[in-house]
């Protein structure tokens, strides 16, 4: 894959396939193309070390910004490197229904930092949003977690290393130093965090849902306690 602009200001790209990655805008993935390109003549001028390009997202139209590094300048063409950087990140998203509103707080702010590539400041948060958790669980609360991270780490085959630093973020509150977490290991110890409050409450919630959804209908009185499954799901924050 190369990508460079020439003397034209026209921009080249030879990939295996069109570049695709998921819309900030959209949360789709999606082929992107590009829309505008910075000037080569300026470009020659100033040489910036790093430009930007805008792309089209095929599916809504909305703007896309990356932003390349320059690895040549020729008197024919500017090459730029094959990785890029994304200026807008898609937001992380998760179904907070069954979620205590101290644990959610907590855990949408870690959202907010691994949307914006903040990885540390992502870690710091959900070490907070676990200890939460384990205060709200009680004393047991943090063994079922551990056990639970344990099953993960085998049904999902994670690295012993990634996994050591996922633990040490969520169990070890009082680990020094502090551990350090890059994007691939961020993106690790999301999922686990998503998949302990899967097994805390979200899974809690949504069988007590159905069980009262049963319970209603075998009474032979649905009209008079349909308003009850809405306070199912708000239940866990009481």
């Amino acid at each position: 894959m190369s990508i460079f602009v020439d003397s034209d200001n026209t921009i080249h790209q030879t990939f295996d396939s069109q570049l695709a990655l998921t819309c900030p805008q959209c949360l789709t993935y999606s082929h992107i193309t590009p829309i505008s390109t910075p000037d080569f003549d300026k470009l020659m001028r100033y040489k910036p070390k790093e430009v930007g390009l805008v792309y089209r997202c095929e599916s809504c139209n909305a703007p896309v910004f990356l932003r390349f590094k320059v690895t040549a300048y020729t008197a024919e063409r500017v090459e730029l490197s094959r990785k890029f950087a994304e200026l807008e990140r898609p937001v992380e998203s998760f179904d907070f229904t069954h979620i205590p509103e101290d644990v959610e707080r907590l855990f949408r702010e870690a959202l907010t930092c691994y949307s914006h590539a903040c990885f540390n400041a992502f870690a710091s948060m959900c070490r907070r949003s676990a200890q939460q958790v384990f205060s709200d669980l009680g004393e047991t609360g943090k063994l079922r977690v551990f056990d639970q991270l344990n099953d993960v780490k085998d049904m999902a085959a994670i690295d012993n290393d990634v996994f050591a630093l996922a633990k040490a973020v969520i169990l070890d509150a009082d680990s020094d130093p502090y551990p350090s977490v890059n994007a691939a290991q961020a993106s690790i110890l999301l999922e686990l965090m998503k998949d302990m409050f899967y097994q805390c409450y979200v899974r809690k919630g949504k069988l007590q849902q159905a069980m009262m959804v049963r319970r209603i209908y075998s009474d032979g009185n649905p009209g008079e306690d349909v308003a009850k499954l809405a306070e199912v799901g708000v239940e866990q924050r009481s």
